[in-house]
């Protein structure tokens, strides 16, 4: 279960999407997510299906990577699509005691389960093909305009890349601590889902120790490299936009196009 929360992790390639800039990736999910609330028609969501079939194909990363992040959210999933279907009011379709089953209720959970489903495809593939070095410069070059009005724009992407940074370093911690404790005796499998959750309690403890030592090793790190904010700093390597990048903004203009084209003309 822990290993297959795919967030944060980069997977090396040398492919078209990998080598786009961090900021073209940001934009261009940032539109793809909006993308997905646009319409209430399901032959629209082909055309999305299609297009990040695509783009994964494109990125050389394995469908298996980018499915298994699926498998962390599957309660969240599952529990969101029962409880609109059998909570939403509107024309009953069948109906046992308190529990109903309506038409709006079917049309409201399987949106909500295919925009889900997309959203977090879409995120990890973004991940996947961006180091979180890149992503900070990304960000920090998007949020610049903030800095006219003194928002501490380095300083909340520099926050945000290290979060993402930790979280598969936590993830593998926490493993390493299930394993451990098993190892012991201990029990995280069997009984229901509260005694499941009250068995990951004794997890909690050396995994804020062991966060809170990586933090202040890492804030001593970063002060003996003289690390005093980004005011006044210069980068190694620049972000400069190429041919490629300008060629993927049309891409993603054609997607937006046939999407309202789609919407359109499509009858449901």
């Amino acid at each position: 279960m822990i290993r297959d929360i795919t967030i944060g992790q980069y997977y090396p390639r040398d492919s078209f999407i990998h080598k786009l800039d961090p900021r073209t990736k940001i934009i261009g999910t940032f539109i793809y997510i909006i993308s997905l609330f646009l319409f209430r028609k399901f032959i629209p969501y082909l055309v999305v299906f299609g297009f990040l079939g695509l783009i994964i194909k494109t990125s050389e990363v394995p469908i298996k990577h980018i499915l298994k992040g699926l498998k962390s959210i599957m309660f969240l999933l599952i529990f969101a699509v029962v409880f609109n279907i059998f909570l939403t009011p509107g024309d009953v379709l069948w109906k046992w005691g308190f529990l109903k089953i309506t038409r709006q209720g079917i049309e409201i959970a399987g949106f909500m389960a295919i925009r889900l489903i997309l959203l977090i495809m879409g995120s990890s593939l973004m991940t996947f093909t961006t180091t979180p070095n890149h992503l900070t410069d990304g960000l920090e070059k998007i949020m610049n305009p903030l800095k006219k009005i003194k928002v501490p724009v380095h300083e909340i992407a520099m926050m945000m890349s290290i979060a993402l940074r930790f979280i598969p370093i936590l993830l593998e911690e926490t493993d390493k601590i299930m394993k451990a404790q098993m190892a012991r005796g201990a029990d995280f499998e069997s009984g229901n889902l509260i005694k499941k959750a009250k068995s990951l309690v004794p997890l909690l403890v050396p995994l804020f120790v062991s966060a809170f030592r990586r933090a202040n090793d890492l804030a001593m790190a970063m002060e003996a490299r003289c690390y005093h904010g980004g005011e006044g700093r210069t980068k190694m390597k620049p972000l400069k936009y190429h041919k490629q990048d300008a060629i993927a903004y049309i891409i993603l203009a054609g997607y937006l196009v046939v999407l309202v084209l789609v919407k359109v003309v499509s009858p449901f």
